[in-house]
């Protein structure tokens, strides 16, 4: 029997190497859904097409490998609109497919192809049956060579129809040449204290990487996307920017070059620019051309893949101290972290300070785990407290900072690290947002340990519009029972005041874990979180 366009898509996409489906089913993509599955890729639903795309941007994220969703015609494609976009601006390799209507009068018309497109995501079709085929592997190949998120919009009547059989031509990977290589290896060759950044584009260069830092004596960070890239090295300053400890921030302002290896070097990770010395010398690296200098003036720009000119340049020059002293390695081990930056407790009797929270969290959870965190005054602390064992323990969905996607991130990153610990940091605000996927934790049964910090309050707003005596009756809210919530959905759930109550989640972590578990923090909310000034500064 002849298979249909919706199947010769499926199949292609399964074939080519998608193995993780996330979507919420409708009439428009129930058979391509199920063609997936049947071509034996993984399927799961979420209870939200947001929720669904968030889960697969962030599996893509921490496996490394391109994922798909699955929508609706029309209003599918509309509620997933904000994890798409979040995945568009992060490049992750994702394929979105959605059921299209192109009749104009249907009231399920919109034009998919115009959303794709205002959101930064690549927008592909198949009109033609004898192009189903192509179109798939064009948009598979896109995804993962060009690193976009791209949306293969299938008209229903289209994907009803025969499509020829056979499959096509396995999208071969485009090597990037490298371009202007000399002019960095000059820059390390005069640096005498280099720091270098790594982003998203370096997580698969960590060896060559260090490498190359050892040889010239270089410091190593990262932004915050790729927190963990240099998880227990001695010469690492963690994270750059807004959430950079104290002794980070010196270190890089000391620097006399910074180069940003697969780094954008944008206002987040340069700290609105004060991170870089007067006198300090920029470079960048990144296959993307258009992403060289796009955020500020770099002195030298390099196009190449970062382990390809990492590892071309080790050879270059002997191996010298630069940066590096035994003073300097005992100082980061004692002060980089920010839980060994000496701090006020301010709990009460029944508010938690977040440190002291996350400090104690950090203790007792296992160290193999993967965070996913959301949006908010909260989320400094769940970044820059709980350690994690590399750059697949972390996923900072954070490109279009919206509050809400912190659950989804954490469910998609633990389904893409199933021998890790799953833990969601979730703001108030946005664990109510997300809350409909509480029940796909439970239904996958993952042992997931889901975090509310609970401060009754859209906290960025209050403390951003608080000082100027604004009214903060619209960001402020009544107590909400987060643990009934959680067991409501299967959940165990403890409510954590103080540092004592944590022990409950310690039994938790000893026992069976055959539910998820909830935490309900109550915390402190009088002051704002040391990265809000800089997060709001020049908005």
């Amino acid at each position: 029997m002849a298979r249909t366009v919706a199947e010769a898509v499926g199949h292609t996409l399964v074939g080519l190497g998608v193995q993780q489906v996330f979507g919420v089913v409708g009439s428009g993509n129930f058979h391509l859904s199920n063609a997936m599955v049947t071509a034996g890729a993984r399927f799961v639903t979420a209870r939200h097409e947001a929720g669904a795309t968030t889960m697969a941007d962030a599996y893509a994220r921490t496996s490394g490998t391109v994922t798909a969703v699955t929508v609706h015609q029309g209003c599918g494609l509309t509620n997933a609109m904000t994890g798409l976009s979040e995945a568009a601006k992060s490049r992750t390799p994702m394929v979105l497919l959605a059921a299209d209507v192109t009749e104009r009068r249907s009231n399920f018309f919109v034009d998919q192809d115009a959303l794709a497109t205002a959101v930064g995501a690549v927008p592909m079709r198949v009109d033609d049956p004898a192009d189903a085929v192509r179109a798939a592997t064009e948009a598979f190949g896109t995804a993962r060579d060009a690193r976009r998120t791209v949306v293969l919009n299938l008209p229903l009547q289209v994907q009803a129809m025969a499509a020829p059989s056979g499959s096509g031509p396995v999208p071969t990977r485009v090597e990037v040449g490298i371009e202007n290589l000399d002019a960095l290896a000059e820059a390390l060759a005069a640096a005498r204290r280099p720091v270098f950044v790594a982003g998203r584009g370096a997580r698969g260069a960590r060896r060559e990487l260090l490498m190359l830092a050892d040889r010239h004596g270089a410091l190593l960070a990262t932004s915050a996307v790729a927190k963990g890239l240099f998880h227990d090295e001695p010469w690492s300053l963690d994270v750059s920017g807004g959430f950079a400890s104290p002794v980070a921030v010196e270190l890089l302002q000391g620097a006399d070059l910074l180069v940003g290896w697969g780094c954008t070097l944008n206002m987040w990770t340069m700290r609105q620019g004060t991170l870089v010395g007067a006198d300090t010398v920029v470079a960048q690296v990144d296959l993307d051309a258009d992403a060289l200098g796009r955020h500020r003036h770099v002195d030298v720009a390099v196009v190449g893949d970062v382990a390809d000119v990492a590892s071309r340049l080790v050879g270059a020059r002997p191996q010298r101290d630069g940066y590096r002293s035994e003073d300097l390695r005992a100082r980061i081990a004692s002060e980089v972290r920010w839980r060994d930056v000496p701090f006020e407790d301010r709990s009460t009797v029944d508010r938690i300070d977040p440190r002291t929270l996350t400090i104690g969290l950090d203790d007792v959870l296992p160290t193999d785990r993967v965070v996913g965190v959301d949006s908010g005054n909260f989320m400094g602390y769940p970044s820059m407290f709980l350690s994690v064992p590399d750059e697949r323990g972390f996923c900072f969905t954070q490109a279009y900072q919206s509050v809400g996607l912190g659950l989804a991130t954490a469910i998609g990153a633990g389904l893409a690290q199933p021998s890790r610990l799953a833990v969601a940091a979730l703001g108030d605000g946005g664990a109510l947002m997300g809350a409909s996927e509480l029940e796909t934790v439970v239904r996958l049964g993952l042992p997931m340990v889901v975090v509310v910090y609970d401060d009754q309050a859209y906290g960025a707003e209050v403390h951003h519009f608080g000082p100027d005596g604004d009214d903060l009756s619209l960001v402020r809210f009544p107590p909400t029972d987060f643990a009934a919530i959680g067991r409501g959905h299967g959940f165990e759930a403890v409510t954590v005041e103080r540092a004592a109550d944590l022990g409950s989640v310690a039994a938790w972590v000893a026992g069976d874990r055959r539910r998820p578990l909830l935490v309900h923090a109550r915390i402190t909310g009088e002051e704002p979180s040391w990265w809000l000034e800089e997060a709001f500064r020049g908005h």
